[in-house]
C-alpha cells in the first residue's frame, strides 16, 4: 500500500510540473524535463508513437531533409545533434509540436509537420521533447541550456 501511495504521489508531482511549466502564469515559458527519468522513459513511448513514423525511429529525420520534395515542401529533420531542433529554445519546440509549423511560419509557407494539440497532452508533448533532448550529448544539452537561459 505504502508503494501504491508513493507511485501515485509520484505521477502527481510530475503532472503538477507539467502542467505548472506550460500553464502556469504569463512569463513562465514551456521546459523540457529532459533529466527526469521517468518523463523520459514516457516520452520514448510518445515518441515512437507519434513522431518516430516521420522523424525515424532513431531520431534520423527522412533522407535528404534539407531537399524540397517536389510538392515544395521539406523532408521532416532529424532531432539527433545532425539537425537544427537543438536550435531551438525549449518554448519553442513545445509551442511548434502543440501547434504545428503552420503556426509560426511566414504566411503561405506549408508543412507536413501537424500540430499535436487535439492528440497530445501538454504533458506528452514535454515527455517526448525529453526523450528527444536526453538523446543529446551532454555538450549540446549544455548549450542548449544555455540558449534556454538555465539548466537542469
Amino acid at each position: 500500500m505504502k508503494w501504491i501511495l508513493l507511485g501515485v504521489a509520484a505521477v502527481c508531482v510530475i503532472a503538477f510540473a507539467g502542467w505548472k511549466m506550460v500553464a502556469g502564469g504569463g512569463d513562465e515559458t514551456a521546459r523540457i524535463p529532459y533529466g527526469d527519468r521517468a518523463v523520459v522513459a514516457r516520452g520514448a513511448v510518445v515518441y515512437a508513437e507519434a513522431c518516430a513514423v516521420c522523424h525515424g525511429k532513431k531520431l534520423e529525420g527522412q533522407p535528404n531533409w534539407r531537399e524540397r520534395l517536389p510538392n515544395g515542401r521539406l523532408p521532416a529533420p532529424p532531432h539527433d545533434e545532425s539537425g537544427h531542433t537543438w536550435h531551438h529554445n525549449d518554448d519553442h519546440l513545445f509551442k511548434v509540436t502543440k501547434y504545428g509549423v503552420a503556426a509560426f511560419a511566414p504566411a503561405g509557407y506549408e508543412s507536413d509537420m501537424p500540430g499535436f494539440e487535439n492528440q497530445l497532452s501538454d504533458a506528452d508533448i514535454l515527455a517526448s521533447l525529453a526523450y528527444i533532448k536526453a538523446q543529446w550529448s551532454d555538450a549540446i544539452q549544455r548549450r542548449h541550456d544555455m540558449m534556454n537561459g538555465s539548466t537542469q
